[in-house]
């Protein structure tokens, strides 16, 4: 959302607290592949996304950061980091003063091709932090179920590639990605908002929109953000019914994806040693110089 004040990226399904004790000196690998889970505030958790991962055979640490609940030094405990949705804007560091440490394990990310998936939020946070720009949608929220558009560079595509064209996408956001990073590549726009979900690196996904949400999530959204949804034009009740109708679909196409993303965790599992023998992160033009357990 981009510190105004409204509520604007979310997520759903969070963690326990239980936590991750390594212990010792030299690099643990856990036994079920992990990832690292930035969850932002109470109501916006990995939802179908991390239902999804957890089929898959991962395991997801979550660090709830609205509670202070500390972040990993790096991500070579880690194959893999998701960055959930949030009400506070990608810059607003004063309400949410855990978002450097974001901006920092999200360059890491890129830099060591560790796969990344950046969600509503998360994915401005991926813009923001790699060079982009985010802006407040003068035009007020994008809200509801809404159809995407592919571009030509997701043909092929490991995650989105398989994404119909038309296909409906959750949408909660005040603010959008206006100018994507260097180098970045769109994927998925839609009518209103150009920059729907784009690539960075090797292995780095930004997604505007939630793949993780259903009608009951963006149902608890509308009833908390009732009088804003109202003052900018919208119907809450029109705006969760929508969600309501495409729900099959949703669930059908983003959890599809959620399952190519961790594929493509674990394959980064199989064939980098990042994560099992702890090597040192590499440098690139993208750096600058107790987790909950599921």
């Amino acid at each position: 959302m981009g510190g105004t004040g409204e509520r604007g990226e979310r997520g759903e399904m969070g963690g326990t607290s239980t936590p991750d004790g390594t212990g010792g000196s030299a690099p643990v690998v856990p036994a079920v592949p992990a990832v690292l889970v930035v969850q932002h505030e109470e109501d916006a958790g990995p939802g179908l996304v991390g239902e999804r991962l957890l089929a898959a055979g991962l395991r997801l640490d979550v660090v709830r950061a609205w509670l202070g609940e500390p972040f990993p030094d790096d991500l070579r405990g880690h194959a893999g980091l998701l960055v959930l949705g949030g009400s506070v804007g990608c810059r607003d560091d004063r309400a949410a003063p855990w978002l450097p440490r974001v901006r920092t394990l999200v360059r890491e990310a890129v830099a060591d091709e560790v796969p990344l998936l950046g969600i509503c939020l998360g994915g401005q946070i991926v813009a923001d932090a790699l060079g982009g720009s985010v802006v407040t949608r003068a035009r007020g929220p994008e809200l509801g179920a809404v159809p995407l558009r592919r571009l030509a560079a997701v043909d092929g595509d490991a995650v989105l590639g398989g994404v119909p064209e038309g296909a409906p996408a959750a949408q909660w956001h005040w603010d959008e990605v206006d100018r994507l990073p260097i180098g970045a590549v769109p994927l998925l726009s839609g009518d209103d908002c150009p920059y729907q979900a784009f690539k960075v690196g090797r292995a780095g996904w930004g997604l505007q929109f939630h793949p993780e949400a259903g009608a009951g999530t963006v149902a608890r959204w509308a009833e908390a953000d009732d009088a804003q949804v109202r003052a900018d034009g919208g119907d809450p009740a029109t705006v969760v019914a929508s969600v309501r109708e495409a729900e099959p679909e949703l669930r059908t196409v983003w959890g599809t994806v959620s399952e190519a993303w961790g594929a493509v965790v674990l394959r980064h599992m199989g064939a980098d040693t990042h994560v099992r023998a702890g090597c040192a992160t590499g440098a690139s033009a993208w750096r600058d110089g107790g987790r909950g357990v599921v």
